[in-house]
């Protein structure tokens, strides 16, 4: 990090900065100048906080060298995290991860069948919402612990770990107990005292890019949960708000490589609640993978036109089973496994 002081600043004043940046156990090196003062910070600059030195009336510009994440940051962590989902590996060389089901658990006959058919596809995972975060009120808003309870018996027949969204602090408990990797909505993406509480959690993170968030700030969510304890954190990318009303949001495959050139994190791919169209998802999925994904998150219903919610983008067991015969080809041509 560089510092660089207004001109004709007091010398106490520098002074007194140079002394509240050495009490946090980082080195000042100053370069003193006819009219500005310049001093660089050597260190764990994570704890130093840019506004409180941007907020000095002395203080002209402040510019960070290296990011501000340190546990997610590859520069301190060269070599690619492999998370261990129930004996799912995810992430490095592995195999490219197929997580597939309904977008809202609808009783245990429809869920097990569902589970049975992505199966038979090729998906490892199973995915299923039980608490669902709607933008209406009057929206069906999921089964709750019964939806749980139907996805931990699905995943007892047929061997697949499963994956639910947690929404609020107080259910933690029941996801412990019940769910393989636990999913951070876009929506809580920034809900830091949920990001807190998952950094004391013994399960890994399935956490999604926010509506509008930036690179940074997606990175530094993940670095709360690292910064608590549970280093198990896996990048999901659910496509962005911006202008274009075509698609429910607009994918951002470049965060493949940028996610993997910043840090040491698996990141999967959701093309179905990116695109919003079931026509999009396999072609948007087949680019995923091309662009190095680690794997796939997708809405799976034996009839997608009657689904409880988001059927619009949810595609069947057939078009999902079409989907993985063509990503194997794909996966291949990068050298990997899927």
């Amino acid at each position: 990090m560089i510092i660089t002081m207004k001109k004709n600043a007091p010398e106490q004043e520098i002074q007194n900065l140079v002394q509240s940046i050495e009490d946090k156990g980082v080195k000042v090196t100053m370069i003193q100048g006819a009219n500005y003062n310049v001093f660089g910070i050597v260190g764990d600059t994570t704890v130093v906080d840019d506004r409180l030195i941007t907020a000095n009336p002395y203080v002209d510009n402040v510019k960070r060298i290296a990011a501000p994440y340190k546990k997610a940051n590859r520069l301190f962590h060269p070599l690619d995290s492999v998370i261990d989902v129930d004996g799912v590996k995810v992430g490095g060389n592995e195999k490219i991860v197929i997580i597939g089901g309904p977008c809202s658990v609808e009783g245990e006959e429809s869920t097990m069948q569902i589970a049975k058919e992505v199966k038979e596809a090729g998906a490892m995972m199973l995915r299923g919402g039980a608490y669902k975060p709607r933008t209406s009120p009057y929206s069906f808003q999921g089964m709750g612990i019964e939806g749980l309870k139907c996805l931990y018996k699905a995943k007892l027949a047929y061997n697949m770990p499963i994956v639910s969204e947690l929404m609020s602090e107080n259910k933690v408990d029941e996801f412990e107990e019940y769910v393989d990797l636990i999913q951070v909505g876009a929506r809580n993406m920034q809900n830091f005292d949920l990001l807190k509480a998952l950094g004391k959690c013994s399960k890994p993170i399935l956490l999604k890019r926010g509506l509008s968030n930036t690179m940074e700030e997606w990175i530094m969510a993940a670095e709360y949960i690292m910064a608590g304890g549970n280093e198990n954190v896996i990048m999901c990318e659910r496509g962005i708000r911006t202008f274009e009303t075509y698609t429910r949001n607009t994918l951002d495959l470049s965060v493949i490589p940028i996610i993997k050139s910043k840090t040491h994190l698996p990141i999967v791919i959701d093309p179905s609640h990116a695109t919003g169209k079931r026509d999009l998802v396999e072609s948007m999925a087949l680019a995923a993978i091309a662009a190095g994904a680690d794997g796939l998150m997708l809405e799976v219903h034996e009839n997608p036109e009657c689904a409880w919610s988001d059927g619009a983008q949810t595609i069947t067991p057939a078009a999902l089973k079409t989907l993985i015969e063509k990503g194997r080809k794909i996966a291949n041509v990068i050298g990997r496994e899927m």
